[in-house]
């Protein structure tokens, strides 16, 4: 099958995943097409069947935001003409969803069905936007096939834009042959906590600074935080006004999470919200178990005081202690770890969930397959 993917291509999960889907989808002998404004961060182009065709936007003086969907929907239709794409699928539902409907009714040679998959924001954030809300409801309702990756996000999109087209729910994944344990990485000495995100607000990454200094005057332990954005600077003077900026590392943006991780002892993720949870997956598989908040999509991921643990957002206390508990019981964290290993393996697997996403795409080529040429 000929597939066109748009995400975006900086440093989020939507991106992540979307990325990761083509390089497997490739891997099983698909002809994968990502379109987009810049290359995406994790995308090989060596692999063989995958392309990659970049958005050009023009600046006229009479633009003063420029018109990026337009040209999102020209070279879509471009691109699915050209290479004879049996489908578009988009990763975030704003604009990306928009521009493929664009693209599906000015692709006049064959039929160009597209997919919609919701990752979080695009429903909970950017979509609630008045600005935003009736095209992003408009451009949903109009997808060929729509997935969401967790339950809470289905519910979201029904519940909040009334949208009464079944929603198929697909799971993120991981590579467990990429994300494993290593337990000759794993430090001796000082604990290290790990922190992943974009750093914005919903991140609540300032939760991680006060945490760790509860876990500090416990234990002789490190936070790293790999990742960037609006709230680091806030975040490293948080942690210098608590007099532990000495025992914090901030890495910034990583490439290449899979070395990083087996190197830790524990995940933190304060989020306000989460739509899965990809970073505690990750973790997951690489045998580092979590410690997340009970929010959004995690409890389709996590099982509490099995594979990882779940406070409420916001209570630092209770926190701190299951990361204490995980960096003090060496028997505990060992259990711990083989159970999230396991759950990563056994129900999030590429092996398990591709598949679904290749159903998926016959199954919307099938059901379309009498509305166009």
């Amino acid at each position: 099958m000929r597939i066109g993917i748009t995400c975006y291509p900086t440093y989020g999960g939507s991106g992540i995943v979307a990325t990761e889907l083509g390089l497997e989808l490739a891997h099983r002998g698909h002809e994968v097409h990502f379109i987009s404004y810049a290359y995406p961060i994790r995308l090989d182009t060596d692999t063989p069947g995958i392309y990659y065709h970049e958005v050009e936007v023009s600046s006229y003086p009479l633009f003063q935001y420029p018109p990026y969907v337009m040209a999102l929907a020209s070279r879509m239709a471009d691109v699915a003409e050209r290479h004879n794409l049996d489908l578009l699928h988009m990763h975030y539902a704003i604009p990306h969803a928009t521009a493929a409907l664009l693209a599906k009714q000015m692709t006049t040679s064959r039929f160009l069905p597209y997919i919609t998959t919701l990752h979080g924001t695009d429903v909970t954030i950017v979509g609630a936007d008045p600005s935003y809300y009736r095209a992003t409801k408009f451009s949903i309702e109009q997808s060929d096939g729509i997935t969401a990756v967790s339950e809470y996000i289905r519910a979201q999109t029904v519940d909040f834009f009334q949208v009464h087209r079944p929603i198929q729910v697909i799971h993120n994944f991981i590579n467990a042959s990429l994300y494993r344990p290593d337990e000759n990485g794993r430090s001796r000495g000082r604990k290290r906590i790990l922190h992943i995100s974009n750093f914005r607000p919903v991140k609540r990454v300032l939760d991680c600074i006060y945490v760790f200094a509860k876990v500090r005057k416990e234990v002789d332990a490190e936070l790293i935080m790999a990742g960037d954005g609006p709230d680091r600077g806030p975040a490293e003077r948080l942690a210098q006004q608590l007099g532990i900026d000495a025992h914090i590392r901030f890495l910034g943006k990583q490439d290449h999470m899979e070395r990083l991780i087996p190197h830790t002892d524990a995940l933190h993720l304060p989020s306000e919200i989460e739509a899965f949870g990809l970073a505690a997956l990750e973790a997951m598989a690489c045998g580092v178990p979590p410690v997340a908040t009970r929010s959004g999509g995690v409890p389709d991921l996590i099982t509490h005081g099995v594979d990882g643990f779940m406070e409420e957002v916001g209570n630092h206390h209770a926190q701190a202690r299951r990361l204490l508990q995980l960096l003090t019981d060496e028997t505990l964290h060992s259990q711990m770890a083989a159970a999230a290993r396991h759950s990563a393996v056994t129900r999030f697997s590429t092996e398990l969930v591709i598949p679904q996403y290749e159903a998926y795409y016959r199954q919307i080529r099938e059901a379309g397959g009498t509305k166009g040429t």
